[in-house]
């Protein structure tokens, strides 16, 4: 009941107001004033350290102060980050964290510096954090989708999808821990669902360890959430640095591991094994002493594996690895000397990759095989004696018969992982599998055509412990030719057309027998080793893009043209001629063409070609300004027409700029589209910065892009997106976690070859206007009709780049070296035939965001809300 006392209780004295300090708020007073100050001179490290000092001392300033402090921390970081201070730029972090702990912008911005120097597992943890203080945080939520690319690739999800590769495993691990096995190691665990196999079997003792830490985290949640907390020990490292007993307590008598790429041996197995066999597994079973029980004996799941091969045609892979056009928007390519990309089982250079990895299943254009399938190796991964000799075996040379006539662009290896004596899964081209197949490209500087009749002779190795497939020398009538061989320029010979195909004036036997019948003849360097200079595979592509490179030759002539004709109405002298004009003659004014693509571009060199233009290329490794300079130089390029821009910018982040302090630019090439199928970050903020750096009638490539989109059901993209349930994960409760790092976008799509049912026509998603800014808008609502009853899982999307009017490149072209990208929903939307979605597309700093609503009938409507950012 109620206090009923009359008694008056004692009240709380009042806290007295802590008394001014006079000389401390002068120095807080000097201190802003001197922070402020510094910030308008740019002297940024200064300013830092005045407002640490102000933020410190009084506290109550944080809100006044937040903005400029941010402002002073991020420049500073970005003064520290290019003098390489990376210990201070942290520090620097670390204390303006001690002020704003919760301050998600700049947990975010050190998650940025974290990412990009290569801290993955720590910049995911910043982004995560930004995003619990802030959820619809959009810088925070973009560099999350980014870095869980990284983290969690996306073969995690189509995995633990595959219940077939999932049941078989964990058949392989019962039968063993029954039969005896009961104590057990799992390398490299993942999610951990090979190590709750074996403790769902039975083992009495289960270790399992993880390198990175974010699936090391991830594992640790997702054996709690199945109850089995304390009955796995999870450790964060490699299996190379284990020791008994202190990081486990005695040998195990069972590993099981997955650590195995498309190549086989590319994620380690081979170290790991060897290293396990030799301080973490008990001794083998061996034929002498059978006795002893499968408890005090040691093996391996799987128990080994059989690599395959075949010798392939394909123009998909030809084009990503190696130059297949003699002429490249009007550029005679002979001088650039051989280019090829990175993967090469050469022993010339070992800057290369052996192999790179497609599903051939799904390459553009398909493939044609060469010869029948061949076996590479066999390994038996429970014989450590083998596994150790594996890098000191003699090179294996095979000669594989020709079943069908095409050009050798590559070897396709497959292989069947041996899970015991009774199971076993097969990576082949022609399974329905999770696995991608490896490629070991041909680095020739010729189309070879094959037919049936001649050998191949393949050579086979483990260097590196890395398996090496080389095609090295065909056998036709008795003779054998190495494939390096060149043909002698002085013979007439079938030039490569469109991507390498044959031209119809030799045929394919008269080519090869051109190309056999010089030696020796290519350029060589003072070592006798080919010269050969390497660009990346999307590079190559590019090269090798016909239509892209006469679309902007097309366009940069029709500028040129323009601007001659005005400065010829305004009376200014010019140059009439279309031919390469010097620009040290005396003469009128070049036109400035400045090309800020990534990579390797010949676009300045094509630009300097149209004569009076003075060209810069953005192009900074020296090996390829040495291409550059070489192709100048055969097409009649004076040396002083192409000069390139990183060479005169002292900092790489102010790359558009003038090119002089009285000239201005004629073009300005931006790069606008990632090769994995999205918009450039940034990219309408330098679109902003060139149209400013512009001369009156100059022009900003492209001019404008269209963003195109479909409605369509792609199983395969759930698939690959993220786990479907427990049904797939043998009833372990894994999708919630692993699922967190699903991204609603896939990027690095074949649109053409993805396995889909379309259910819209194509319809104009979005337009971004590079040359007229008001034309531009953030938000539009699109209504897509479908054309098919179905679920709408996906929105694949492409873009059309409009260099002018008339002229415009697609990203979603058979020749395209850009790849597509899809918006997945998370909830798939069910339609009718006829039914309209409409869209709602947002575009925010570059990145596009998507929402879909279904309208079936009036009154009626679903919503799924699906977010798309760049990467």
């Amino acid at each position: 009941m109620p206090n009923a006392s009359t008694r008056p209780k004692r009240g709380r004295r009042n806290r007295r107001t802590p008394r001014e300090d006079p000389a401390r708020n002068e120095l807080v007073s000097r201190s802003l004033e001197s922070a402020q100050q510094c910030l308008f001179n740019q002297d940024y490290g200064t300013a830092f350290v005045h407002y640490l000092l102000v933020l410190n001392l009084a506290p109550v300033l944080k809100d006044f102060a937040k903005e400029s402090f941010r402002f002073t921390l991020f420049r500073w970081a970005d003064e520290l980050d290019s003098l390489g201070r990376i210990q201070d730029l942290f520090d620097c972090y670390e204390q303006a964290l001690h002020l704003f702990p919760t301050d998600e912008v700049i947990i975010n911005s050190m998650g940025e510096h974290l990412f990009r120097m290569g801290f993955r597992d720590e910049a995911a943890g910043h982004f995560h954090k930004a995003l619990k203080l802030k959820p619809d945080f959009p810088e925070a939520k973009e560099n999350f989708y980014r870095v869980a690319n990284w983290l969690v690739e996306r073969w995690h999800f189509l995995m633990l999808n595959d219940r077939r590769r999932n049941q078989k495993y964990q058949q392989a691990i019962q039968k063993a821990v029954e039969g005896g096995c009961n104590t057990v190691l799992d390398i490299g665990t993942g999610t951990g669902i090979l190590g709750m196999c074996a403790k769902k079997a039975g083992a009495t003792e289960v270790t399992a360890c993880e390198l990175s830490k974010t699936m090391y985290e991830l594992a640790c949640e997702v054996v709690n959430a199945n109850g089995m907390n304390g009955r796995i020990k999870i450790l964060h490292m490699k299996s190379l640095e284990m020791e008994v007993p202190k990081d486990i307590a005695k040998r195990v008598s069972l590993v099981v591991t997955e650590t195995v790429d498309a190549g086989l041996f590319g994620e380690g197995i081979i170290e790991s094994l060897i290293h396990a066999w030799n301080h973490l597994l008990l001794p083998p079973q061996n034929a002498q002493d059978s006795s002893r029980p499968p408890s005090q004996t040691g093996r391996v799941i799987p128990a080994g594996a059989t690599v395959f091969g075949m010798a392939v045609q394909c123009l998909e892979i030809r084009r990503h690895h190696r130059l297949c056009v003699s002429e490249v928007g009007g550029l005679a390519m002979a001088a650039a000397g051989e280019l090829h990309s990175p993967v090469s089982c050469s022993s010339e250079d070992d800057s290369t990759e052996p192999y790179t990895t497609e599903r051939l299943s799904r390459l553009p254009g398909g493939y044609t095989p060469l010869t029948d399938p061949f076996t590479a190796l066999d390994i038996d991964f429970n014989n450590v004696q083998e596994l150790e000799g594996l890098c000191s075996r003699e090179v294996n040379r095979v000669r594989l018969p020709v079943t069908g006539d095409g050009l050798l662009d590559a070897l396709a290896v497959w292989f069947q992982l041996h899970l015991d004596r009774d199971s076993s899964l097969s990576t082949g081209p022609k399974e329905d599998t999770c696995w991608e197949q490896a490629i070991y490209p041909v680095q020739t500087p010729h189309n070879f055509p094959l037919r049936p009749g001649d050998e191949l002779i393949v050579e086979i190795s483990c260097r590196d412990a890395y398996l090496r497939l080389c095609s090295v020398a065909v056998v036709r009538d008795g003779r054998e030719f190495h494939l390096d061989d060149c043909l002698d320029p002085d013979q007439p010979r079938n030039g490569p057309g469109p991507c390498g195909a044959p031209k119809p004036s030799l045929s394919a036997e008269a080519e090869l027998c051109n190309a056999l019948a010089c030696l020796g003849t290519e350029r060589s360097t003072s070592s006798g080793l080919r010269d050969y200079t390497m660009l990346e595979c999307a590079e190559m592509a590019l090269l090798n893009n016909r239509h892209y490179h006469e679309s902007f030759r097309g366009a940069l002539a029709e500028l040129i043209d323009k601007l001659k004709d005005a400065r010829s109405a305004q009376g200014q002298g010019v140059e009439v001629s279309n031919h390469p004009v010097d620009p040290r003659e005396p003469g009128p004014d070049p036109f400035y063409v400045l090309d800020v693509s990534e990579g390797f571009s010949v676009l300045s060199l094509m630009a300097a070609r149209q004569g009076q233009v003075k060209a810069y290329s953005s192009v900074e490794k020296p090996h390829h300004q040495a291409v550059l300079r070489r192709l100048a130089e055969a097409n009649g390029v004076p040396e002083e027409a192409l000069e390139f821009w990183l060479n005169h910018v002292e900092d790489e982040q102010a790359v558009l700029q003038r090119p002089s302090r009285e000239k201005l630019w004629s073009a300005i090439i931006l790069d606008c589209v990632e090769t994995c199928g999205l918009v450039r970050q940034k990219l309408m903020e330098k679109a902003t910065l060139a149209r400013c750096l512009l001369e009156d009638g100059g022009q900003v490539f492209p001019e404008r892009i269209v963003l195109y989109g479909m409605l369509v059901e792609s199983d395969t993209l759930l698939l690959e997106s993220a786990v479907q349930g427990r049904e797939p994960t043998l009833g372990f409760n894994i999708a919630p976690f692993i699922n967190q790092f699903t991204v609603p976008v896939h990027v690095f799509l074949d649109l053409s070859t993805l396995q889909c049912r379309h259910l819209s026509d194509s319809v104009e998603l979005f337009v971004l206007d590079l040359m007229d800014p008001n034309a531009n808008y953030t938000h539009r609502d699109v209504k897509v009709q479908a054309s098919a009853s179905g679920r709408v899982t996906a929105v694949p999307f492409w873009y059309q780049m409009h260099l002018n009017r008339e002229v415009s490149v697609s990203t979603f072209s058979q020749d395209s070296h850009w790849k597509q990208a899809a918006v997945v929903l998370h909830q798939p939307l069910e339609v009718r035939q006829g039914d309209w979605v409409r869209l709602d597309v947002t575009l925010r700093k570059s990145s596009i965001s998507m929402s879909a609503r279904v309208e079936k009938e009036a009154g009626q409507m679903g919503t799924v809300d699906v977010q798309s950012v760049g990467d």
